[in-house]
Order: C-alpha cells, then structure tokens, then sequence
C-alpha cells in the first residue's frame, strides 16, 4: 500500500459500488466478506485477524479504480488473494520478531534498558495525551473506546460501540480511523517540534 494513503468516504463508496450495485446488498457482502477474512485468519493462527481484516479491505480499497477496470470474476476472491499477501507479511514479521526473542533468550540475560529508548517512549506517551487533550470530547471518547478489549471481545465491543452511536460498524470503523490518522499526524508534528527545540 502507499505510504501516506488514507482511507476516504470515495474509496470506499467505490468499493460498495463494486461489490453490489445495491447499496443494501453491497454492505451485507461487505460485511461477509470481512468476517470471512477474519476467520481464515485466525484459522491460520493469526492472532490479530482482525486487524490484518481490515489491512486486506483497506489495500483491496486503495486500488479500486484499477480493479474494478480490470478485475473479471466474484470480487470476494480478489479479497482473499490479496489476504494471502498480507499473511506471509505478517509471517515473515512474526518470525523476525521469534528470532530476537531467541537472540536475547541465548545471550542469557535480556537485552538491557536503554535510557533513550525509555525518554522516547515517555516524549510519544506525552504527545499522544496532548493530542487526546485537543480532540473534540466526542471523538476522544470515540477513539478510546473503539481500541479496548480484545480479539472476539474486541469484535463484540465496537458492535456494541456502533450500536450506542446508532451508526453501522462501517462507519464506526471508518469515523475511528480518521480519528487516529488525524491523532497520528498530530503526535507525529509535537515529536518533531520537541526534537527541534
């Protein structure tokens, strides 16, 4: 995916579009489709299915004007060839992080605190809650809210979430994302301005 992509209401009324011209139907296929990728997910082991769901649709999303030109056939296998990129990704991370968890483990003593890396951690910590402090009330709870608990609990939390705004899980998922891209982009600037000063 593009660095620096970002997810918009266009993006993804052209995915809907693609799925269905039936606004209704493309939704409830929407929907199947996502839940089917958190189930191969998760049945290949992946502890974060639902997020490597969502990396999948926002991929398939950032490239939709040119598969909806070229792509033949049922858009749900398109979802599922891409999701087999994704997982290899998230392998091929996961054994990278296996091999320093095994590096420090044969060393016999684990990898000593850095003092840097413990002030950047505080400085990040820091900007995010600024940053939290300047958000509308609203989106602050928002954004709070829809990143607790975990896994099935998490699922079941944000249907719950969407239910209590009266918006539908896709457009709770989209209203978040933004809320964090926007908090991203803010922490992001207040880290720069204190490495200036």
């Amino acid at each position: 995916m593009k660095k620096g992509w970002v997810l918009t209401q266009d993006g993804f009324n052209t995915l809907l579009s693609w799925l269905d011209a039936d606004r209704e139907r493309a939704g409830r296929k929407y929907e199947e489709i996502r839940l089917r990728l958190i189930k191969i997910f998760t049945c290949r082991g992946c502890y974060e299915a639902e997020e490597l769901a969502d990396e999948t649709i926002n991929r398939v999303i950032a490239r939709v004007d040119d598969v909806v030109n070229r792509y033949q056939g049922d858009p749900a296998l398109y979802f599922y060839g891409v999701s087999q990129k994704v997982q290899l990704e998230y392998v091929r991370k996961s054994r990278l992080r296996d091999v320093e968890n095994s590096v420090e483990s044969a060393a016999g003593n684990p990898i000593p605190a850095n003092e840097s890396l413990t002030d950047e951690t505080e400085r990040e910590h820091g900007c995010l809650d600024r940053c939290l402090d300047h958000l509308p009330v609203d989106n602050r709870k928002l954004v709070l809210e829809y990143y607790q608990q975990e896994r099935k609990a998490k699922i079941d939390h944000r249907k719950l979430l969407a239910a209590e705004l009266g918006i539908a899980v896709n457009a709770l998922r989209i209203r978040a994302h933004r809320i964090r891209r926007t908090l991203e982009g803010c922490v992001r600037d207040c880290l720069e301005h204190q490495t200036a000063h």
